[in-house]
């Protein structure tokens, strides 16, 4: 599109020959246009520089956040791995208390068989008459019977005492066993609830972490994919701005034509302007010089002075241009013959009309802060046949 527009804008110039008015209007817009350019251009590259940093940024965050995961991840495996230890020992603890609860079930049962059976043997002694040792060697029929006798009543109470011994003691055995066991499974129930409680926390932890750095992610790639389309106008800006600087140097061309076209005609002051043959304007510093700013050419000098302070003709000349221009805002140029001009912009005010012809040190204007400008200053340019040169060679 910028293409068409250009070789409309070449086929115009080609086709007509206008005048140097004309010709001065054309080049104020492309000017212009290329001026906007340029800031767009500025504005983009900024921007891109921005861009830039900020992924940088979060290149570096999500290289922190990962290593972040990375430790959390390893204290997680850690803790899980110690929890499914703790759980497995929890549960083999479990199941041996069950079983000894069930031991201890059983050998109560024993416990309370045994204390019956030697219950019911005392009822049963108690209620018939007691054998004492005389009746029983009475009713012995001799001395081996006696003794069998005496033998097997002593065996008797001798197992009865033996049983109920044996079942109580390994009832109270095991019922130390079982608490031993409860203590311990109470201890690894605590550890492993400590453990999980842990766990859960480094889990949420890993998780925070994650998400940041997935957010940080997609952040990066919106900005990274921002920055290509950045870059790409960028590079259109530069195109159409190249396109219109070959469209603004042939109108300047045209310019040093109508110039001398002019000076044919007439003379415009009192001589042609030698190097260092100019006055300044305003007297104070060069607050910006001429070349290249802000990745534009800077085609004049700043010169830093108050508002309202008179700008005065460099030298003898016709005024080619009074008026507002964009970027300029209130400008005045003035052809000093020679295919030398000198150009005045950012004024309050303007004091002079165009064709108008002015004398050497003559005020043409006061210093402001019109167009695009960041405070009161004049912007001073000496064109050769249209073309910018530095003024600190000809003042």
């Amino acid at each position: 599109m910028a293409r068409r527009v250009l070789l409309g804008i070449f086929a115009l110039l080609l086709v007509a020959a206008p005048a140097a008015g004309d010709v001065g209007s054309h080049k104020r817009q492309v000017d212009a246009k290329i001026d906007r350019l340029h800031e767009k251009i500025a504005s983009a590259h900024a921007r891109e520089g921005v861009l830039s940093s900020q992924i940088s940024a979060m290149t570096a965050k999500i290289r922190g956040l990962e290593g972040q995961v990375g430790s959390a991840t390893s204290r997680l495996t850690t803790l899980q791995r110690d929890l499914d230890l703790h759980q497995r020992k929890l549960g083999k603890l479990t199941q041996l208390f069950r079983v000894e609860t069930r031991r201890l079930e059983f050998l109560k049962a024993q416990y309370r068989g045994a204390v019956a059976r030697l219950n019911k043997r005392l009822v049963a002694i108690y209620e018939s008459d007691d054998p004492d040792a005389i009746s029983v060697i009475l009713s012995a029929s001799s001395i081996t019977d006696l003794v069998d006798q005496l033998e097997y009543l002593r065996q008797v109470r001798t197992q009865d005492d033996r049983i109920t011994s044996e079942v109580a003691s390994a009832k109270a055995q095991v019922t130390d066993a079982r608490e031993r066991t409860r203590r311990i499974r109470h201890g690894v129930a605590v550890e492993t609830n400590a453990i999980a409680s842990r766990t859960n926390e480094a889990r949420l932890v890993r998780d925070r972490l994650v998400s940041s750095r997935n957010e940080l992610a997609s952040a990066r790639s919106n900005e990274r994919t921002t920055l290509a389309s950045i870059k790409e106008n960028e590079r259109a800006y530069l195109d159409e701005a190249n396109g219109l600087a070959a469209v603004s140097a042939r109108l300047g061309a045209q310019i040093a034509a109508a110039q001398r076209s002019s000076a044919g005609a007439g003379s415009t002051g009192t001589g042609t302007p030698s190097a260092a043959g100019l006055i300044w304007p305003v007297s104070g510093p060069v607050t910006s010089p001429f070349g290249m700013r802000w990745g534009r050419m800077h085609e004049g000098i700043d010169i830093g002075v108050p508002y309202g302070t008179p700008i005065h003709a460099a030298a003898a000349g016709r005024v080619i241009y009074a008026g507002w221009m964009d970027g300029y805002g209130n400008l005045v140029f003035i052809d000093h013959g020679g295919g030398i001009s000198t150009g005045y912009a950012h004024q309050s005010s303007i004091a002079v009309s165009n064709g108008q012809t002015v004398s050497q040190g003559q005020v043409i204007g006061y210093v402001g802060c019109t167009g695009h400008c960041f405070g009161p200053h004049l912007h001073f340019e000496v064109r050769v046949n249209g073309t910018p040169v530095d003024p600190l060679g000809y003042l």
